[in-house]
């Protein structure tokens, strides 16, 4: 449910205008230095309100370390992070609460939780959430040291010129998608199991819980439907397995092969947008027209490369932990 990992396992916690969002880390060797430092870097870089397309909503979004660490070190026992919510402004959703967002969960979550639910910003559905992912993946990828993992926006509405792709949104006064592009390198060999527990189905089970994603493809993709087999098999050159091309993206039958990791996710346009659109009105039982207000990101690709890092580095530090490459103690 909101526990990932089996190792080095999460579970997330919090909303997006409750008191905080935070994880807690169990599995994480004793002995990593670890101070709020580490952190600044990428939860900067996932922040609102810094570049342009993203929510002006901003957060201090400083970790508050509330157990697992002791003088600057892990401790071996789970490592609890929260992160507080100051920056909010539920009156933006009182005024919606009778008209459920299209796109949003709004209205599938009533029915589930029976109006129980905090559906302010989203609640627990809110992308704010991704901060915790993000705290997660700092600690992993200091675990997976020496293994490089690298994210960027390739596309904007099409376009691989992005202010040209958020321009065309700014201009329709709408909200438009991307696509990211993850490489990891310096993997080594049989990373991952056959069938259920496949890199591709470790990394698509995490991906997907980053909200807004759609779609998710390996190496060359669903480019490989129009290749022939001569054309995407990779060449094997020596015994570091190393291959000429890369068309499966670095994992064959489920196993990292040694070559670069390389995924792409299709991120949907912002549900969330000034745009009146049609929707149900939960009082009357009738449909009506509705403009989504507050504060919104016109792209949430711009801010998932940093989450797709994290996740990733959570992915390969859970798998490298069950091949017994790395220690209890670092």
């Amino acid at each position: 449910m909101n526990s990932f990992g089996r190792i080095f396992r999460i579970s997330i916690f919090g909303e997006s205008h409750g008191e905080c969002a935070g994880i807690v880390i169990d599995g994480c060797p004793a002995g990593l230095p670890l101070t709020i430092n580490d952190f600044l870097s990428d939860l900067e870089r996932r922040k609102g309100g810094t570049q342009k397309g993203t929510t002006p909503r901003q957060e201090e979004d400083l970790p508050i370390f509330k157990s697992g660490l002791f003088n600057n070190k892990t401790t071996g026992a789970p490592i609890t992070i929260l992160f507080e919510n100051k920056n909010t402004r539920s009156a933006d959703y009182e005024k919606q609460r009778d008209v459920p967002r299209p796109g949003h969960a709004d209205f599938v979550a009533r029915k589930k939780f029976g109006g129980y639910e905090d559906y302010r910003g989203s609640g627990h559905f809110s992308g704010r959430l991704t901060v915790a992912l993000v705290a997660a993946g700092v600690i992993a990828k200091k675990i997976v040291k020496g293994i490089t993992i690298t994210s960027k926006i390739i596309e904007i509405g099409g376009e691989a010129d992005l202010e040209k792709g958020l321009q065309k949104a700014i201009d329709a006064k709408d909200s438009i998608g991307g696509l990211v592009e993850c490489r990891a390198s310096g993997l080594p060999i049989g990373l991952g199991e056959p069938f259920f527990d496949s890199v591709e189905s470790q990394l698509s089970h995490i991906v997907f819980a980053i909200p807004a994603v759609r779609g998710i493809e390996f190496g060359t993709g669903f480019a490989a439907a129009k290749m022939f087999g001569s054309e995407h098999n990779d060449a094997i050159e020596n015994m570091e397995g190393k291959t000429r091309t890369n068309h499966a993206g670095g994992v064959v039958g489920g196993l990292t092969n040694g070559n670069e990791l390389v995924f792409r996710i299709a991120i949907k346009p912002t549900s969330s947008t000034p745009k009146e659109q049609n929707t149900l009105n939960w009082e009357t039982g009738k449909v009506e027209t509705a403009s989504v207000k507050g504060r919104h990101d016109l792209c949430i690709a711009l801010r998932v490369p940093v989450i797709l890092e994290a996740v990733t580095a959570i992915v390969v530090a859970d798998l490298m932990m069950l091949e017994q490459r790395i220690s209890r103690v670092i």
